[in-house]
């Protein structure tokens, strides 16, 4: 097949000789260039397949019904979602700490230097602000925050600091992976994947390093374990309600503007959240509207601006959440203890004044009631330090999400890496296609209706060819768009998939059909036609959040084709024929998963090994069926390889090495 290219196309564009050739391809172009499907199909599609799998609140009839669903969230989302593969064994090292200095100020406080490690090798810098008189226990304070390249040392963040430590609480300001002095390509929150697709879960060194801030707060002499608090904002706020409603230490919370509902996410764009927000798995245990009910009766404060141009404005992210938690406050008779804050002034996306001082009095009311507390902010203005000065020593290399993965991938993957050609029989075979749909989330769906848009005759180089274009609606949830070319004298059929969509394969396509070929090509979810108009890899992250998988989807809606088309065929099996790294993994996924209705595979450019996408640091921006949880831990490309056995899987590869997908 293809033997007559005289050079190989790189990714979808080909070279083809003569002005006959060049005719065939740009008609064959055009065909493939039809729109099938509505633009805006796939959002809605994507839309309704993650917001129906988000879990609501159960009915409550008890608080004791709802302490044991609560128990059963907060376990599950350790062992399913957080500490997965070596971040269960990175859970039960000791905090390691080590201060390294501090800051005497004339202003009744302290700032001591320190850093504490929260995984192997990745050390978090942190002040802590300590008033100068310390007697007896006081109220302990984690300050995160969220997207802002100043990291600590922003302002906003050093005043609520300063603020905590003059009225005499402890407060610890910790730095964020990916900002202030961790902010480096290998933090990049998108490249927490790496993680993922390794079998260890990359939510993991964000909660360590939350939990081990409270560690250090709690390891202090002075700290009351009875008043600890956690704010931030943006991502900060986010950190907050995912420590405070797993971590039962955290006795009030106050998250500012990070955070709503899956449910909510799913509908507001604004809303949807990168990848350390929508981890894999999570939405599949819990919600984030579940989570703060979880917070109940700990005293709970959730700060929103109604004019927030960034995210989670106050109008749509609030209602949903106070609706969750407001029965089971109830429940302990402590509906008082959950309250909100909405900004109006300036409205915007703000830790400032106003949310502040709605933080100072929360904090008296639940931490030093009956005793004096001004709640109104001081003015600290003079007090603010440069970065220089509140920088914290960090070791030479520190570990990040590119070197822990590097690391992680170097023995996997672990299933039969050792095992010969010869060794891999059916039944082999038969258990690695059982635990290959487990790992991607394989849900076998079936061809439920195919529509026939438009067919009519043509010629091609003097060949009559039927071009016909198909929306092919597979089980409930997916819309695929097909365009399907037949020969007079067809000798088989292939389906055909690109990594930039069908209309950028005609070559390929003109010469299968040269071949006497039936060519279905295809977009399956996230490709060509079946892209996601908007924040398409975000809406990716969500579909693995909800415990599914994009190359599950993907694969699955391949092999229901193939299944559709073997079965209303007489030349079955089906080929399958893929052009780039991306639908190459798909292509060799849905060959290796069924062994009866796909026949032999060609790839063109496809990736000689998973490791790649950790070697060349990929985000998942990039490429978010590449970065499936757990696939590199047990299957790679070699093994997806062996077993399609004994069909041929055909590789081709350009002279010159695709380029790496830009990184975000």
């Amino acid at each position: 097949m293809l033997r007559e290219f005289l050079v190989l196309f790189v990714c979808c564009g080909c070279l083809v000789t003569g002005d006959a050739r060049a005719d065939e391809t740009e008609q064959v172009a055009k065909w493939l260039s039809e729109r099938i499907i509505d633009p805006q199909l796939p959002l809605e599609e994507v839309r309704n397949f993650t917001v129906s799998r988000v879990p609501l609140l159960p009915e409550l009839a008890s608080r004791e019904d709802w302490e044991q669903h609560a128990d059963r969230m907060r376990k599950d989302a350790f062992e399913k979602v957080i500490f997965r593969g070596e971040a269960a064994r990175w859970r039960e090292l000791p905090t390691q700490v080590e201060f390294l200095g501090e800051i005497e100020t004339d202003d009744g406080y302290r700032i001591r230097k320190l850093r504490y490690e929260a995984v192997p090798g990745m050390w978090i810098p942190a002040l802590l602000y300590e008033p100068d008189e310390l007697a007896g226990k006081v109220p302990v304070i984690l300050n995160v925050n969220g997207h802002d390249r100043n990291g600590m040392v922003a302002d906003y963040k050093q005043v609520r600091c300063i603020n905590q430590v003059k009225r005499g609480m402890i407060a610890l300001n910790v730095e964020w992976v990916g900002m202030g002095q961790l902010r480096s390509e290998g933090f990049s929150h998108y490249r927490m994947n790496q993680l993922d697709l390794c079998g260890t879960s990359g939510l993991a060194p964000f909660y360590l390093s939350l939990s081990r801030g409270i560690d250090v707060l709690l390891q202090h002499e002075n700290a009351d374990p009875q008043r600890v608090a956690v704010t931030g904002l943006s991502g900060g706020g986010c950190q907050t309600i995912l420590i405070s409603a797993f971590d039962e230490r955290v006795t009030l919370a106050n998250p500012v503007a990070g955070y709503s509902s899956f449910v909510t996410r799913g509908q507001y764009l604004s809303d949807l959240g990168d990848s350390e927000q929508t981890p894999s798995d999570l939405a599949s245990v819990t919600d984030y509207a579940l989570m703060t009910a979880m917070r109940a009766p700990r005293p709970t404060l959730l700060t929103y601006n109604d004019r927030d141009q960034c995210c989670f404005a106050a109008g749509h992210a609030l209602p949903p959440l106070l609706a969750a938690a407001r029965p089971t406050f109830g429940l302990y008779g402590a509906s008082e203890n959950l309250t909100a804050h909405v900004n109006h002034v300036p409205g915007s996306h703000n830790y400032l004044q106003d949310n502040r001082e709605a933080f100072y009095r929360m904090v008296g009311r639940h931490f030093f009631a009956g005793q004096p507390f001004d709640w109104r902010e001081i003015d600290v203005t003079e007090e603010l330090r440069t970065g220089d000065e509140l920088h914290v020593p960090l070791p030479q290399t520190i570990a990040d999400f590119h070197s822990i993965a590097v690391e992680l991938a170097r023995d996997l993957p672990r299933t039969m890496t050792a095992a010969s050609e010869a060794e891999l029989s059916d039944e082999n075979r038969a258990a690695l296609r059982k635990r290959l749909g487990e790992v991607i989330r394989s849900r076998s769906p079936e061809v439920r209706e195919i529509q026939e848009l438009t067919a009519s005759s043509h010629e091609l180089n003097g060949e009559p060819v039927e071009v016909s274009q198909w929306r092919i609606h597979i089980g409930d949830e997916w819309t695929v768009p097909a365009t399907v070319l037949t020969p007079a004298e067809s000798d088989g059929t292939t389906i055909v998939l690109c990594d930039e969509g069908r209309a950028a394969v005609a070559g390929p396509v003109a010469q299968l059909l040269r071949e006497r070929r039936t060519v279905v090509a295809v977009d399956p979810f996230y490709f060509g036609e079946s892209t996601i108009p908007s924040r398409d890899f975000l809406y990716a992250l969500l579909v693995a959040c909800v415990g599914e998988r994009p190359l599950g989807i993907q694969t699955d809606q391949i092999i229901a084709i193939a299944q559709w088309l073997e079965q209303n065929s007489t030349s079955a099996p089906v080929e399958v024929l893929a052009v780039g790294r991306r639908t190459g993994l798909i292509a060799s996924t849905a060959a290796a998963l069924e062994p009866k209705a796909i026949g032999n595979t060609e790839l063109y450019d496809p990736l000689e090994s998973l490791s790649q996408v950790i070697e060349e640091n990929l985000p998942v921006t990039a490429a978010p069926e590449l970065f499936c949880f757990g696939l590199l831990q047990e299957f790679d490309v070699p093994l997806l390889t062996r077993m399609v056995a004994p069909r041929a899987v055909e590789t081709h590869h350009s002279e010159a090495d695709p380029e790496p997908a830009e990184a975000q």
